[in-house]
């Protein structure tokens, strides 16, 4: 029977750390989500097809991201998870920053293009996750922080987009004056994102660890600078004796495993001295694709397509004007017309309440209800819920009494979010456990990154070019009926899911498993068996790096799951 100390445990700080580095993106991505039907409006575009435009300009990005997602994924397989999301995360800073700076229409599309192309962190992150987190019972905590991780950033990021666009108006105290600010009125909000960017970058460059085996005990230069930035400010007599020392050891325990065992495909021989060579084999299309690792992909792309179109033709149901609803222009239960008439300084309010209701769920009630009803019975629910609500949105617009009106639409708004902040980490667990090996998750991820971006590239232009249609049809519901109708079609497949038991690692791996325990230690256990070293306590023997020569022994230091 495990002992508490032997039971897994999650890797708190590696998590924290692969938080703070995706924070950044859902900070800009929802930033624009306020201020983008008036960006597209001042690129001199007429009202009744800025909804056209505004889908157009979210699709590219997606439909670029399903074109790289594949190649991103396979160049994390090959060259480490960790440097992919670094390249992604500077890439996205930077072109993002240009977007707000966009003075065209071709210009804004061109530039989002290029944002999707040049990011596939998306699967990427999905995939550490993964690694790092093996254990069932630990993978609805694991998989609910990313999701929550989201939330947060579409907190403030609908703030600084509603707040800080168009700054030489909303305050001219302080930019009414700037050149820079009357010219490009959206750039305000970018350039704050890209400071959170430098953060979020910064925190992966120097403190997170990479998880692909085969790059596991590379040296990474960034870890040792941010090692020594901590020791740096840290004031402890023990650290100062160790610290010749420690640097030394180092990159061994930067590279120390957070899997159970290996998680890529290999070939191993024996040369005629003994020494093993490990050759990396990727991952064959049959066993990536199997039938529930497909259904598990049909059903994530439904979800992404029907989901982010949602989030992208909201702000455009919002801006559009309000009308009068007389018999001349109303005939229920299809024709009617209007929105809510606001700006983005208010469309910013109610995405930022909107922010903090997806968080509270996903921090309150998505790990207890997972625990109880299990994963896919909590999905199950979800994809039900997401119809009902595309179907009644619209008719939002005929309450007559304003703070019913809004009342109502922050119940859907609300109803919608418990459902994709509980469908989104239930869909990704339930991927991730239709694989059959480890070998294939970065593989897995990036196909899933590629048909979920093709389904958001999808989503948001057909919502778009329908409330176009809406609007010169009298039928403003129609983009919100469609959806329903693909959510609809999109629940069938749920019920087609098994429950996998989640990805193993590879038969070719499994001598090398044998001799590993489940004792996983935890950074500061590591931290107390140095203190123990400098103590001479008697069971350091166990305890050292490997490969590390300690006087004339080379011996194995525990770290992780198993042993080196």
């Amino acid at each position: 029977m495990a002992t508490k100390s032997q039971r897994p445990k999650l890797p708190v700080q590696q998590l924290a750390i692969l938080a703070v580095a995706r924070f950044a993106e859902p900070l800009a991505m929802t930033s624009v989500y306020p201020y983008l039907p008036e960006m597209i409006a001042s690129f001199g575009v007429a009202e009744k097809d800025v909804a056209k435009w505004a889908g157009a300009t979210s699709a590219v990005f997606s439909l670029a991201q399903s074109v790289t997602a594949v190649p991103w994924g396979r160049a994390s397989d090959s060259f480490g998870r960790k440097p992919v999301i670094i390249t992604g995360l500077f890439c996205t800073m930077t072109l993002f920053i240009i977007w707000g700076m966009s003075t065209t229409l071709t210009m804004a599309i061109i530039v989002r293009g290029l944002q999707g192309a040049c990011n596939g962190n998306v699967g990427i992150i999905r995939t550490m996750v993964a690694e790092m987190v093996q254990d069932r019972e630990l993978q609805p905590k694991a998989f609910s922080i990313m999701p929550l991780v989201w939330s947060i950033g579409s907190v403030f990021g609908p703030a600084f987009g509603g707040l800080f666009a168009k700054p030489a108006q909303q305050l001219p105290g302080l930019f009414g004056d700037s050149r820079f600010f009357n010219k490009f009125p959206f750039a305000l909000p970018n350039l704050l994102a890209g400071i959170v960017f430098l953060v979020s970058l910064s925190t992966a460059a120097l403190f997170l660890r990479e998880t692909l085996q085969s790059k596991r005990h590379s040296r990474d230069w960034g870890l040792v600078l941010g090692q020594r930035i901590t020791e740096a400010f840290k004031d402890n007599r023990f650290r100062r004796q160790q610290k010749l020392r420690r640097y030394s050891l180092q990159d061994s325990e930067a590279s120390a495993p957070l899997l159970q065992a290996n998680s890529t495909s290999k070939s191993t021989r024996t040369t005629h001295g003994g020494t093993k060579i490990t050759k990396l084999v990727q991952p064959s299309m049959s066993a990536v694709f199997t039938r529930q690792t497909v259904i598990n992909l049909v059903s994530y792309t439904f979800l992404a397509l029907h989901s982010v179109a949602f989030d992208q033709v909201l702000p455009v149901f919002l801006n559009y004007p309000s009308e009068e609803h007389t018999s001349l222009n109303t005939s229920l239960p299809l024709f009617f017309s209007g929105g809510f008439g606001l700006n983005s300084g208010r469309i910013g309010t109610i995405f930022t309440l909107y922010g903090i209701t997806c968080g509270a769920i996903q921090f309150v009630l998505f790990p207890p209800l997972c625990a109880r009803y299990g994963v896919l019975n909590c999905f199950r629910v979800c994809v039900l819920t997401f119809p009902l609500v595309y179907f009644v949105l619209p008719f939002t617009v005929l309450i007559e009494n304003t703070p019913l009106r809004y009342i109502a639409l922050l119940a859907a708004m609300v109803t919608k979010a418990f459902a994709v902040i509980i469908g989104f980490p239930c869909s990704t667990i339930l991927l991730t456990n239709s694989a059959a090996s480890l070998s294939i998750l970065g593989t897995l991820n990036g196909f899933a990154t590629t048909f979920s971006a093709l389904g958001r590239a999808c989503g948001p232009a057909l919502a778009g070019v329908a409330f176009s249609w809406g609007v010169k049809n009298n039928m403003i519901g129609a983009p919100w009926w469609i959806l329903g109708l693909i959510a609809t079609v999109g629940a069938f497949p749920v019920w087609m899911i098994t429950e996998g038991d989640g990805p193993t690692t590879d038969s070719s791996d499994s001598s090398d498993a044998e001799d590993t325990d489940d004792t996983r230690v935890d950074e500061d256990e590591e931290d107390a068996l140095v203190f123990d070293e400098e103590e001479g306590d008697a069971n350091d023997n166990d305890n050292l790096i490997p490969g590390v020569h300690d006087g004339n022994q080379a011996t194995t230091r525990k770290s992780g799951y198993g042993t080196l």
